[in-house]
């Protein structure tokens, strides 16, 4: 109108719209007001979910639809993250006791730490049940269920493969691929009720020590110095360290005592 001279008619005729268009003026309410108390509520009370958030502002004589004030929630990014439920099968836990030989039955568990900088990484460790061995721990800042398998895989080329595995519930665990690797090796899979890591005594003992000797002990600065650390202690664990449960002997010695008993 003002560049071409021409009258509000005429505008409006060339951009095809009607006058009552261009001369409208928005009678709705911004929504300021409503995330300026949204967010003052959510810094108070982090843990309030839309419904008490919506309560609050009702007793507070606040008359917005509950319909808006859910949009902003929404658009704010408020909502709070449900966990879901993890769903297991029930579990028939057998008892805890030594295997009368090597073989019968591995404890699996996974442990985590921290370097010196602050990056996460996380150990498997497997132990053999009848005399307390220390099988194998590997240490990285990832260990999914493939990379399970391919430990197992590993040990069973030079020790064949167990009974069965003891283990708790966790994802890489319980995971189908884990499941088939069991299933294709005629491998029982021994899980533990959930919350109850006693029924997996063997390996905690276990975790328990190594934690205090190795993981406490020392300020790790890479991955590959925690895996040298840690291989050094488990031949002295296997070889030289006594233990309570095996009468005082070391996992090895009580192995060479049993074949020597059976040789004879």
């Amino acid at each position: 109108m003002k560049e071409h001279q021409l009258s509000e008619r005429e505008a409006c005729r060339f951009l095809g719209i009607s006058r009552s268009v261009l001369r409208y003026q928005s009678k709705k309410a911004g929504d300021e007001e409503i995330v300026e108390l949204l967010l003052e509520i959510a810094e108070r009370k982090p843990r309030w979910g839309f419904k008490k958030m919506n309560d609050y502002l009702r007793n507070q004589g606040y008359q917005w639809n509950h319909k808006k004030i859910h949009r902003i929630y929404r658009e704010m990014g408020l909502n709070l993250r449900v966990k879901p439920k993890k769903r297991l099968p029930s579990r028939d836990p057998q008892p805890l006791v030594t295997p009368n030989e090597a073989n019968t039955s591995w404890s699996l568990d996974f442990m985590s730490d921290s370097l010196a900088c602050g990056r996460p990484f996380r150990t498997l460790n497997i132990i053999d049940d009848f005399n307390r061995e220390a099988l194998w721990i590997e240490v990285d800042t990832s260990l999914p269920a493939e990379r399970v398998i391919r430990v197992l895989d590993m040990l069973a080329l030079w020790r064949g493969y167990p009974k069965q595995i003891r283990t708790d519930n966790g994802p890489e665990l319980v995971s189908q691929k884990l499941a088939g690797w069991a299933e294709k090796h005629k491998v029982k899979q021994a899980f533990i009720q959930p919350g109850k890591p006693a029924q997996n005594g063997f390996i905690e003992r276990f975790n328990r020590t190594y934690r205090e000797d190795v993981l406490d002990a020392y300020l790790f600065s890479t991955i590959q110095e925690v895996k040298i650390i840690t291989e050094d202690w488990l031949a002295e664990y296997n070889t030289v360290r006594p233990h309570d449960a095996l009468g005082g002997l070391p996992p090895y010695q009580v192995t060479a005592v049993n074949i020597q008993k059976v040789s004879t």
